[in-house]
Formats: structure tokens, C-alpha cells, sequence
């Protein structure tokens, strides 16, 4: 439990709680007596126009008096109970010219100082560049994993295997460097940048022929081939059939 010593009301006191049992064992927390309860923390302060409004035996968050005042004031923002009150603490220059200048929270009987906007913003945010840190640095040791082969799940599986798989596998295995990868890549595409565009591949030959009835056209050497072939195995099958005729016209005679 905090004390009035822990700090002076108006100042950044998040870091403290307030919380009296023995008030709440013997007075039950509802929204008349709630401020009763907020007057005992160290959170409360004694200058304010709710105290002023005690010391005259009315209640502190009676607003037809307090909007006739000026200064510091208590008002009781929001009730949901018996386990959550929301008690602002504002400054009032006029009737209805007022300014907030600190929030207080009672959560099922402990009084907390509510931190300022900013203060949340900057904490999420701290918390969330932490932890893109890790991730980013966890992704990082697991590229050089990558890039280096060492991986301790491979590692224990070579140590259980039998040693002429281990030799077969550690010299079929290659390594990919990713820096010399992207190197690489880099030297190919300023090569490829410097070089002429290809030219175009050549049309199709497509043979033509438009030469007149009556005219002789030239033969290519393997036609010409074809056609003496063709001539010198009509001859010799004329000759075969020429003395195959000689031979019966002997044998009649």
C-alpha cells in the first residue's frame, strides 16, 4: 500500500497503487462512497475544491457547487459498479471552462493513476521495435545457416548415418553462398546489357519452280545421283534379261 509520502498528487505517479482493506471490509464501493475511498490514496489532493466542499459537510461531487468554483477539482467520470470507477482530475476557470489534467482509475478496489497517451504510444512502440529486432535477427542467423550449410538438424542425422553414405552425401552435397549467387547474377546482367541485341533467324528456304513446259531445269547433284542410278540398274536388268534369252534359244537347238 502506498503512502502519502510516495510521491505529491498531480505528479507521474503510474508507478504506485493505492489499496486499504480494511476501509474496504467495512464500507462497501459504490459511487457515493468511492470518493471517500480516492480522499485516503496518496493520488488525492487536500487543495483541491472537493476538500473544501467535505470541510462544509457537502458531498465533494455535488457539480452545482463545484461549477461555482475555480481551481482544482475531483468529478467522478464514469462508474461501473462496484469494480470500475474513472475519477478525472481537472481545472476549472469558469462554469464551463474546464481542462483535464490527470485521469485515475479504482479496479476492483486498488486506485491506479492512468498513464498519458503519449507515454502508451511511445511504450507500444518501443515494445514493437523490439521485437521486429529479434525477428529480423533470427531471420538473419537462419540466411547464414543457409548460406554456410551448417544446420544442426542435418548435422545429427550425418553423425547417426552409416559413414559410406555420409562420404557419398558430403561429396554430392553443394553448398549455395546466396552473396555469390546474387554476384554472379549481377556480373551476367552487365554482360548482358553491354551485348548487341540477336538478330533476327533467317526465313525458310522454300524451293520455286516457274520454269516454262519444253524447258530443261537444273538438277542438284544428289537428283542427278538418283537419276544415273536409276539408269544403270534399268541397264543391267536388260542385260540379264538379254542373256537369259540366248541361253533358251541354245538349249532348243
Amino acid at each position: 500500500m502506498a503512502t502519502p509520502t510516495d510521491g505529491l498528487p498531480g505528479t507521474e505517479m503510474t508507478s504506485i497503487s493505492f489499496r486499504d482493506q480494511l476501509w474496504l471490509s467495512a464500507y462497501p464501493l459504490d459511487r457515493n462512497l468511492v470518493f471517500d475511498y480516492f480522499a485516503l490514496s496518496p493520488f488525492y489532493d487536500r487543495t483541491c475544491n472537493n476538500e473544501q466542499l467535505r470541510m462544509e459537510a457537502i458531498h465533494p461531487l455535488d457539480m452545482t457547487h463545484l461549477s461555482k468554483k475555480t481551481g482544482m477539482e475531483y468529478i467522478l467520470h464514469e462508474a461501473q459498479e462496484p469494480h470500475l470507477f474513472v475519477i478525472r482530475k481537472q481545472k476549472r476557470d469558469g462554469p464551463e471552462k474546464v481542462s483535464a489534467q490527470a485521469a485515475y482509475y479504482v479496479l476492483d478496489g486498488s486506485i491506479y493513476q492512468a498513464p498519458h497517451l503519449y507515454n502508451v504510444i511511445g511504450s507500444r512502440v518501443v515494445r514493437s521495435l523490439y521485437h521486429i529486432t529479434n525477428a529480423f535477427a533470427q531471420a538473419s542467423a537462419k540466411l547464414e545457416k543457409i548460406g554456410t550449410g551448417t544446420d544442426n538438424e542435418n548435422e545429427k542425422v550425418v553423425g547417426e548415418a552409416d559413414p559410406a553414405d555420409v562420404q557419398v552425401k558430403q561429396s554430392t552435397t553443394k553448398f549455395v553462398d546466396m552473396k555469390e549467387v546474387m554476384r554472379v547474377d549481377s556480373i551476367l546482367a552487365g554482360i548482358m546489357r553491354k551485348l548487341p541485341p540477336a538478330p533476327p533467324p533467317p526465313a525458310p528456304l522454300v524451293p520455286v519452280n516457274n520454269a516454262a513446259p519444253g524447258t530443261e531445269t537444273a538438277q542438284t547433284p544428289a537428283a542427278a545421283e538418283v537419276k544415273q542410278e536409276q539408269t544403270s540398274a534399268g541397264g543391267k536388268q536388260s542385260n540379264i534379261e538379254g542373256g537369259a534369252t540366248k541361253r533358251l534359244k541354245i538349249e532348243r537347238y
